[in-house]
């Protein structure tokens, strides 16, 4: 009989997924072009980018290409009017200013529609979006149902940031009969910037049916049913992003937020081991792996990932690392956080803070004692901590349980009482205290301090040591 096969550990597993669909993705766009609609790196689903919709000639065909006639829902126009408007089309090109000016000139109050409509179209592609708005405006106050003069409201409407406005004016094109998919993703851009995430996902998912090619509604779809909780259809629409631009952080980390949302968090483990493999992991998506390998029971694999984003990015502020090998070493991974906090102390040193230089040499001086060797060495750092500041509750805390296990009652109760004294650590210092004096049979020393410590932090077993302090001191007595 065969042998079987020797299991792999979890580590190169899951390395090996990762690089799987890191290079499953790869294979599936090679050759393809890079996309100009990519949203910048984030740790949250991008809205679309306004300037990206602005310059795809998609958008610029069809917003010049809107200076023609539809004369079966649009003003009746003259052949001399018609005439003029030709004029202007053909200067156009190559003179947006003389365009401009020989309409200024040749516009009356009751000339028609169509001409404030081209006044403003030339005005908005010069960037004038003020005169732009207030040609559109008067477009649609002398012909109410004129839907293109609707569309570019919505569209300057949108670039000025006036959302209420824009959805006004693409849902008033929209009841007119007439919608695009610009006008429908920048709708649902709209309704998304107010954090009004149903109507923007039906907006998106409009746009994305007339233009399934374009990643931006596939993003702005993507943010909108993440904002809802709708994990399931965000991944799966990430499945589209993270195949098609395999080398694009985003969308690995953001299929990684959503398998957490979908209680997944292997497979988003595995996606941010891919995010690590194709050189694009941040210090923030290591520790989240870090975060998740712990949460999973995994501390060799987590300190794995910490020890990642540490010696990576040392740029950063430590604070992060420190909790993250406090969380080990709370978790039972205490080989792990020794490991942890020699790479904080390699990479750190002597640039630490007060504030961290203390959390590090706590735990250092926690797990020292935990360990059952160099408890006098713990001690010392301990000393240290209280040294930087004498009103850090925690390290007189150790201290007094240092030297209560060390049968030193006297120095415990010096340092408990001293911790007594600050508020956080009141009722747990006094109930200390009262330990020891009931270790000594000094029941009544002890039951003043117990009833202290319960006023001030009401506990069930603390209760119940009071009443059996009570009972041997009246069988003292």
């Amino acid at each position: 009989m065969n042998a079987a096969p020797a299991r792999r550990p979890a580590s190169t597993l899951l390395r090996t997924l990762a690089l799987a669909a890191a290079s499953a993705c790869a294979g599936a766009h090679a050759g393809g072009a890079e996309d100009p609609l990519m949203p910048r790196a984030s740790t949250e689903v991008s809205p679309a980018k306004l300037e990206d919709v602005w310059n795809d000639p998609g958008f610029r065909r069809s917003f010049v290409g809107g200076y023609g006639i539809s004369p079966d829902v649009e003003p009746r126009i003259s052949q001399d009017d018609l005439a003029l408007l030709e004029l202007v089309r053909q200067l156009m090109p190559d003179d947006l200013a003389s365009a401009e000016a020989l309409l200024r000139d040749t516009i009356r109050p009751e000339a028609c529609a169509v001409f404030d409509l081209t006044l403003g179209g030339i005005q908005f592609q010069q960037e004038k979006l003020e005169p732009a708005l207030e040609n559109y405006r008067t477009a649609v106050s002398k012909f109410p149902n004129f839907r293109r003069a609707y569309r570019s409201i919505g569209l300057i409407c949108t670039r000025r940031n006036q959302y209420d406005d824009a959805i006004a004016a693409f849902n008033k094109m929209i009841e007119l009969g007439s919608a695009d998919a610009y006008s429908y993703g920048l709708l649902g851009f709209c309704h998304s910037q107010k954090q009004d995430f149903q109507p923007a996902e039906a907006a998106y998912r409009n746009a994305l049916l007339l233009q399934p090619e374009n990643v931006e509604w596939r993003l702005g779809l993507t943010r909108s049913v993440f904002k809802q909780g709708k994990y399931e259809d965000a991944a799966s629409l990430l499945d589209v992003l993270v195949s098609a631009f395999p080398d694009k952080a985003d969308f690995w980390l953001l299929q990684a937020h959503t398998y957490l949302g979908l209680k997944e968090p292997m497979k988003a483990a595995v996606n941010l081991e891919a995010l690590d493999s194709i050189g694009k992991a941040s210090a923030d998506s290591l520790f989240t792996l870090g975060d998740i390998y712990l949460a999973e029971s995994l501390p060799d694999l987590a300190v794995g990932a910490f020890d990642r984003a540490v010696s990576r990015f040392p740029q950063q502020a430590p604070a992060r690392a420190v909790r993250s090998a406090e969380m080990l070493a709370s978790r039972g991974g205490a080989t792990q956080a020794q490991a942890l906090l020699g790479r904080i102390r390699s990479t750190w040193g002597d640039q630490l803070q007060d504030a961290d230089k203390r959390k590090v040499l706590k735990l250092q001086a926690r797990l020292a004692m935990g360990s059952g060797a160099g408890d006098e060495a713990a001690v010392a750092v301990l000393k240290e901590v209280v040294e930087l500041d004498p009103l850090d509750g925690e390290a007189l805390m150790l201290l007094g349980q240092h030297h209560a296990r060390a049968g030193r009652p006297d120095e415990a109760i010096l340092h408990f009482e001293r911790a007594a004294r600050i508020d956080a650590f009141a009722a747990q210092a006094k109930v200390k205290i009262a330990q020891i004096y009931v270790g000594q049979a000094r029941f009544g020393d002890a039951l003043p301090l117990l009833r202290d410590a319960q006023a001030l932090r009401p506990r069930e077993d603390v209760a119940r040591y009071i009443e059996q302090v009570e009972r041997a001191a009246k069988s003292k007595r």
